[in-house]
């Protein structure tokens, strides 16, 4: 698998421990969020960049005398945490059966299609021939089980282990996606380490020989093809859909399910101030906000910061003793 192509970290939600993410799928969740992020999210995103909005507007007023100087809309204000969980009606660590999966068999049936046209006019059928040969190692090659192994490079979480996770694009980001696993799911931490850094890598002797003979099958069908005389034009208009239809697919947005890592919405929470964010979802799920602390505040925290913190691990403790007593009863 390549690397990925969107930065963003993983954060544990219980010690805060951030993690660079080496992930391709994780890369792929994180860029196209905005896409998936449900109509909840979008929401009380442009809630919070009204009331920046206004508030620079205020601002702007009283400097400079009620006069009405144009104040951009800001491109981002606050923070914005939304909440989700594993899907346990999906199996996860599977590729997700949606539109964008299915546009390959549709394409194959238009490849085939013009293949067959040199066959019905003029009886030539070396054009239908090379082209069935390559979507065969096409499929081959994409079946190996090696890519599996690749993309979803980690252990699944058994269900003591309630581990949560952040994932983030970092120091002033505008979102955070926060899953609460309640021990199902895979562990994105495992993830998030890449199969590049695994120290053993599970490379199968099947996966090595089938990746051999589709090299050599793929040769041979390249010199079978740089072979042929007549009617090549239709192999480039066969070839040029395939490209077109990768380029396609590389590009489009899709969703976490799709990815093999289906979730379902919670909440969400969001405020213009980051701190207040990371409190309110600090007071609603314990160790995930605090968890946060250390990639949004890196530096020390004022002293009303403190005490606030403080509070909400009392109101915790609190919590704990009255459900200890309730049990007790």
């Amino acid at each position: 698998m390549p690397d990925p192509d969107t930065s963003c970290s993983l954060i544990n939600g219980k010690n805060g421990y951030v993690r660079g993410n080496n992930s391709w799928v994780l890369g792929r969740i994180m860029r196209d969020y905005e896409f998936w992020m449900g109509p909840s999210v979008q929401a009380k995103t442009e809630s919070l960049l009204d009331a920046r909005w206004e508030f620079e507007k205020r601002k702007e007023q009283e400097l400079n005398s009620g006069s009405s100087i144009p104040v951009p809309r800001p491109a981002q204000a606050g923070l914005v945490v939304s909440v989700w969980k594993p899907n346990r009606n999906v199996k996860p660590g599977e590729p997700g059966r949606d539109l964008l999966h299915w546009s390959g068999l549709v394409v194959t049936a238009v490849q085939l299609c013009i293949a067959a046209i040199p066959l019905g006019l003029t009886g030539d059928w070396g054009v239908l021939l090379i082209t069935g040969v390559a979507t065969l190692l096409c499929y081959a090659t994409g079946s190996v089980s090696q890519w599996k192994v690749e993309k979803w490079a980690c252990r699944s979480l058994q269900f003591r282990q309630k581990k949560n996770f952040v994932l983030t694009r970092g120091n002033g980001a505008q979102h955070a996606i926060a899953i609460i696993s309640d021990g199902y799911g895979l562990d994105l931490e495992d993830l998030a380490a890449g199969f590049s850094n695994i120290d053993s890598p599970t490379i199968t002797i099947f996966s090595q020989l089938m990746t051999i003979v589709l090299g050599i099958l793929w040769v041979a069908l390249l010199i079978t093809a740089s072979g042929l005389k007549q009617d090549s034009w239709y192999l480039i208009a066969i070839g040029g859909i395939g490209m077109l239809q990768n380029i396609f697919v590389a590009g489009w947005k899709r969703t976490p399910e799709a990815y093999g890592i289906p979730l379902e919405f919670v909440e969400v929470i969001g405020d213009v101030k980051v701190m207040r964010t990371l409190m309110e979802v600090e007071r609603r799920y314990e160790h995930l906000g605090k968890s946060m602390l250390g990639v949004f505040f890196p530096g020390n925290l004022r002293d009303d910061e403190t005490r606030q913190w403080e509070d909400i691990e009392h109101e915790w403790q609190q919590k704990k003793v009255d459900r200890e007593e309730v049990k007790g009863k």
